[in-house]
């Protein structure tokens, strides 16, 4: 065996009579306040966003469009977004669920002009009204996986502010985007 391999210790556990089973995956299944809390946001929302490729650089702004919806029963919510990206087409696509068993959002994030997948997981605030999520993505340049963060932040009902946070080349975090989503009426 390897030695810089890690071992997993598995721990036995007594295999659950069928009624704790059907009762554990029908709790899993079935939406909640947090789903409720996620279709809040169905509709389609003009985005006006803001982007800085590194600490520092000039930024460049555009206007995009984004359009959300429930899928499968509420347990998830989809969302198609558009518009130009540095002068070129762009489509990007996201999926958000609360996962009734870890207690946590989880969001994907793949677009047009990318192979990867980003994947961040988080939580809601009611106090705050702010979802905060942290992932890891591959960097492009570097082949290396790097610390990404997003805070949401629900201003009203029809408004909110998306702030994404990048590792730099120097490993410091930066504000690589900001995001002001109108919902459209």
């Amino acid at each position: 065996m390897d030695s810089t391999a890690t071992k997993t210790e598995e721990v036995a556990t007594a295999i659950p009579d069928s009624a704790t089973i059907t009762k554990a995956w029908t709790e899993y299944a079935t939406p909640g306040n947090a789903h409720k809390r996620m279709a809040k946001d169905n509709g389609f929302w003009n985005k006006d966003m803001t982007s800085w490729q590194h600490e520092g650089a000039a930024p460049m702004k555009m206007k995009m469009t984004a359009e959300i919806k429930s899928i499968f029963d509420g347990k998830y919510q989809e969302a198609v977004h558009k518009g130009d990206f540095m002068g070129m087409p762009f489509e990007g696509r996201s999926t958000l669920a609360y996962d009734n068993a870890s207690k946590e959002y989880i969001s994907t994030w793949i677009d047009n002009m990318s192979t990867g997948i980003m994947v961040m997981r988080g939580n809601y605030d009611e106090a705050s009204k702010t979802f905060r999520m942290e992932g890891e993505v591959i960097d492009p340049v570097t082949k290396k996986m790097k610390k990404m963060r997003e805070v949401i932040t629900m201003v009203d009902e029809n408004t909110q502010k998306m702030e994404m946070y990048d590792t730099g080349y120097d490993g410091k975090e930066f504000k690589n985007m900001e995001i002001i989503m109108k919902r459209k009426k």
